[in-house]
Parts: structure tokens; sequence; C-alpha cells
């Protein structure tokens, strides 16, 4: 479980500083990425669902179910 909370900070975190990143030096409609990424964020901590989990819960089932 610890490996899936650190892979998940790490893509939420790459997501949004890529975002921020290409909002400053590309277009700045870049930014709505990491605002999306945090409603998502958000959203998730009272409906208990996030994309990311979603995703990772397939690739790596837990042992022990």
């Amino acid at each position: 479980m610890q490996s899936k909370i650190k892979t998940h900070d790490g893509i939420v975190g790459a997501v949004i500083l890529t975002g921020i990143v290409l909002g400053m030096k590309v277009n700045a409609q870049w930014l709505y990425l990491p605002a999306i990424i945090s409603v998502l964020m958000i959203s998730s901590a009272f409906t208990g669902f996030c994309p990311v989990y979603f995703v990772l819960n397939k690739l790596m089932p837990d042992p022990a179910k």
C-alpha cells in the first residue's frame, strides 16, 4: 500500500508541475490542467473516488485480496 501512495503522489505531483511549467512557458491555458487535478483531489476527499488510485488498483492489485 505504501508504494501505491508514493506512486500516486508522484504522478499527481508531476502532472501539476508539468501543467504549471507549460502554463508559464507555452500558453496560459495549460493552467487548466493543474486546476482540474486540484478539483479532482478535493472531490475525492468527499467521494472516495480517485481516478489515479482506480488505475493503480488495476495495475498493482493488493496481494492480501
